[in-house]
């Protein structure tokens, strides 16, 4: 079975185990494919800048079912420190 390539996001690699979970459902790649650059971006970002092993399991669980469910970025995240300047503040 061949699987549609995954997009790649503006600014962040995707991390293989982020590539896993998406993979994992053939849907959650079309939508993740339909974002934009800078939405793949932050949900990237979103995932990978947590300290705890735990947390970004949970942050990759709730990228795909948040996918799924249709929601474009992350909630309550003020963006990408890596991106927005006046989002650093947030990740000291």
């Amino acid at each position: 079975m061949t699987t549609k390539p995954i997009t790649a996001s503006a600014l962040h690699k995707l991390p293989k185990d982020v590539e896993k979970a998406l993979t994992t459902f053939p849907e959650s790649i079309k939508k993740w494919n339909s974002l934009t650059p800078i939405a793949r971006n932050e949900w990237i970002c979103w995932t990978t800048i947590v300290k705890k092993t735990e947390t970004r399991k949970e942050h990759i669980d709730r990228l795909c079912t948040d996918l799924l469910k249709g929601k474009k970025r992350p909630c309550c995240w003020p963006g990408c420190p890596h991106r927005k300047p006046n989002a650093k503040k947030w990740f000291k």
